[in-house]
């Protein structure tokens, strides 16, 4: 690889008429529904990273304990000379916890959220100068086409943060069959997935005291005012959080608490109070029930390796 492709930028994020056209899509809907990926804005992205943080958020603290103790095992089921493509790199804090087992020869981090991505993305290219970044500003839920300057290379592709569970099932399934095509029949997915644990655990997770989460949520409404001129009133709506023990699913909604109409590229939309926009799931797998949704994609476990309660498992897949 040329020194020149050692660090370059992809911009392929949707244009304002495909967002605009998929948020009313959502809107008017029934249920109505915003897709969560519109969280991650600058603001949005920001927001995550204190979640992170939060007593109540087990999830992050929980994984990064368990690559402390496997991704040098991981690293051995791997070589170094592969590329790694991260899905949702977010503030780049795990891969940086993955390159300290593995030193891939190439680095693709994917995300939506153009700020965060640039930032982190030229941050790691100047800590790690031997590793080509090439960051990719995208839906990393759409197929994804990689730059033609890592296509030679084996692939890791790397998830954390039990984002799949952000999925329907079915969703889930076609999304690591688009990973599957991205990393090749010799590739690898290293993935880490949350468990079914008590209900209340799982709501305070998604529901902090301090009201992290709940800003997180209604700052999609003020993305969606900047990017595409809509009228939302934020403190008119209020953050919902409950688990929903037959899905397995924790469900994030927007409520309505008063009778509105909001005005989003010419359209009005009509809500009635108490009326809930849906904006996330966040489903909990078992193992038995992930393996078997990673298998009706192509995958075939090769190692897991999960923390002492049994929270959290992070998955090697071939």
């Amino acid at each position: 690889m040329s020194t020149e492709a050692r660090y370059t930028y992809h911009d392929l994020k949707p244009g304002l008429a495909e967002m605009t056209a998929e948020v009313l899509a959502g809107l008017t809907s029934s249920p109505r529904a915003i897709l969560p990926k519109y969280f991650y804005d600058e603001t949005g992205a920001a927001l995550f990273e204190a979640i992170t943080r939060l007593p109540e958020y087990y999830v992050t603290r929980t994984e990064m304990a368990i690559f402390d103790a496997h991704l040098p095992d991981v690293a051995r089921n791997l070589g170094s000379d592969v590329c790694v493509v991260e899905y949702g790199s977010g503030s780049s804090l795990k891969i940086r916890k993955l390159f300290e087992s593995l030193v891939p020869r190439a680095y693709v981090p994917v995300d939506i959220s153009s700020e965060q991505l640039a930032d982190h993305a030229s941050r790691l290219h100047q800590d790690f100068p031997d590793i080509a970044v090439q960051p990719v500003c995208a839906d990393f839920t759409l197929p994804l086409e990689l730059p033609d300057t890592v296509e030679a290379l084996p692939k890791l592709a790397f998830f954390p943060g039990s984002s799949i569970g952000n999925f329907e099932p079915a969703d889930a399934i076609q999304f690591l069959h688009n990973i599957r095509r991205t990393v090749g029949e010799d590739g690898a997915l290293l993935i880490g997935v949350d468990r079914k644990k008590p209900a209340a655990v799982l709501e305070q997770a998604y529901d902090d005291a301090q009201g992290v989460t709940a800003q997180f949520n209604l700052n999609v409404l003020s993305h969606l005012n900047r990017e595409l001129g809509a009228d939302f009133k934020p403190a008119q709506f209020t953050h919902v959080a409950r688990y929903n023990q037959t899905l397995g699913c924790v469900q994030m909604f927007l409520r309505s608490e008063l009778e509105q109409v909001v005005c989003i590229a010419g359209h009005r939309i009509r809500l009635r109070q108490g009326e809930e926009i849906h904006t996330e799931n966040s489903f909990k797998y078992e193992p038995e029930e992930f393996l078997r949704m990673a298998g009706a994609a192509g995958f075939a476990e090769r190692a897991s390796f999960s923390d002492e309660r049994g929270w959290f498992t992070v998955y090697l897949l071939v």
